[in-house]
């Protein structure tokens, strides 16, 4: 019975762990609790919990995304400069996919067919597109952008915020697409054991490149978000944000080294973030012993994790 018990525990985790700091929480600031509280977390939460989703796809291939701050900046920059000059929001959010889709597809290449480790990979594109980024918008923030583009940012759908909508619906794509379809098991078994996958007929390359179109268009969501939620676009958009999104990935209980995790999981992780931020903000925590809390979180979950596999 103990044994059971140990392992139901072990098994959630990622949601008691959330559980207890939210009560944790409201025990310590009254106001967390408050439903205005509760919907300024949920709305931050979905810029992480975005870009985090897409991260995780990666992670379980055994791989990492270090450019998608950069990535989120230069969508951003992008659909802002387009709403600014012709006013039209569709366009403006198309362009920003593509480029997202796109930035991921160079990283994935060159991690597929150019054999080169992902962390050299997408370091180098963090610095080439936030460099792109500074280029195109001149330095210089790009704003004006209108009530209609402000809408995905800073508007409520059927009573739910417009982000945290964006974000259920791309949860429960990739929750669909890891746990309904054939893609999603190949992706579980690269991440497994690359030779294994390879030998049994799945084209890894493929699956590989794919994993980080997925995780560049999620970036350039969150691009989209952000440069609607503050009204305009900079070059320092999403500088860090690319930490937060593999913490919440780490949080949630996938493995770094590939082929075990969940989105569900990620979801919980970016939300423990989230709360962990919004609480110390309300108790007033320095910035810097915030980010010195954050970091020990982190680390002891993984240690966590890995005692326990």
């Amino acid at each position: 019975m103990n044994n059971n018990f140990k392992n139901f525990l072990m098994k959630y985790k990622t949601l008691f762990g959330f559980v207890i700091l939210c009560v944790i929480m409201a025990i310590l600031s009254p106001r967390f609790l408050a439903v205005s509280n509760i919907r300024n977390v949920l709305t931050q939460v979905s810029v992480n919990a975005v870009i985090a989703v897409g991260m995780t796809f990666v992670i379980l291939t055994g791989g990492i995304d270090l450019s998608v701050g950069s990535t989120l900046a230069i969508s951003g920059a992008v659909a802002a400069t387009l709403v600014k000059n012709n006013g039209n929001v569709f366009i403006a959010v198309l362009a920003a996919l593509v480029i997202g889709a796109l930035v991921g597809l160079i990283n994935g290449v060159f991690v597929a067919k150019g054999k080169i480790q992902a962390f050299i990979v997408t370091l180098a594109t963090m610095t080439i597109f936030r460099g792109a980024t500074q280029v195109y918008t001149n330095g210089t923030p790009v704003s004006g952008l209108g009530k209609s583009f402000g809408v995905i940012g800073n508007k409520d759908v059927i009573g739910i915020p417009f982000p945290v909508l964006i974000t259920i619906i791309v949860f429960l794509a990739a929750l669909y697409v890891l746990s309904e379809t054939r893609y999603g098991r190949y992706v579980f078994a690269l991440g497994g054991n690359e030779d294994s996958a390879r030998l049994s007929g799945i084209n890894t390359d493929k699956i590989k490149t794919l994993v980080y179109v997925i995780s560049g268009i999620t970036a350039a969501i969150s691009g989209i978000i952000v440069t609607s939620r503050i009204g305009s676009a900079s070059a320092t958009a999403g500088s860090g944000y690319e930490l937060d999104a593999i913490a919440a990935v780490v949080l949630g209980g996938t493995s770094l080294s590939g082929g075990e995790g969940s989105v569900i999981g990620t979801i919980i992780g970016a939300l423990i973030i989230g709360v962990l931020n919004n609480g110390l903000n309300l108790l007033n925590v320095s910035p810097y012993y915030q980010a010195i809390v954050k970091g020990i979180v982190i680390l002891l979950a993984v240690l966590i994790d890995k005692k326990n596999k």
